[in-house]
């Protein structure tokens, strides 16, 4: 199985300093959140064989960056189904992918050519979005 984690900025990088724990939003970031070994896990890739078609099963799990009510799922999904280019379009999903919420979880279901590279770089973009991109990453470890 593949996934993908969101994991708290936790080392600096040489020659960079670290990026200030202010608030987000409304007030300061509950510190569960800055010390969590694992912010968001998920994006499984399954590959389902149809005939010639391929079915691909992409999972996003967001229980413990959702549970501390730094990312709304709904506006990630929102996002995704906005941004995501199937054939050079945007707003083209048709019946080739399908984005849906279960709680916390996101599925994203596509009989087109996707990668799970694309959908990373999706919820990087969404997080810089929500000027979440300092204090969280997105980790794919195979």
């Amino acid at each position: 199985a593949q996934a993908i984690w969101l994991k708290p900025l936790c080392s600096t990088p040489v020659g960079k300093a670290r990026p200030p724990a202010i608030g987000i939003r409304e007030g300061p970031l509950p510190l569960r959140s800055l010390l969590a070994a694992m912010v968001v896990k998920g994006l499984k890739k399954k590959v389902i064989a149809k005939g010639k078609k391929q079915m691909l099963k992409f999972s996003i799990d967001c229980q413990q960056p959702a549970d501390d009510n730094i990312i709304e799922t709904k506006d990630l999904e929102k996002f995704l189904t906005n941004r995501i280019k199937v054939d050079g379009k945007t707003g083209n999903l048709g019946e080739k992918v399908t984005v849906s919420r279960e709680k916390s979880k996101i599925n994203v279901n596509a009989e087109a050519p996707f990668s799970k590279r694309y959908l990373k770089y999706l919820s990087k973009k969404y997080l810089k979005m929500q000027q979440l991109r300092d204090f969280l990453r997105v980790v794919a470890p195979n």
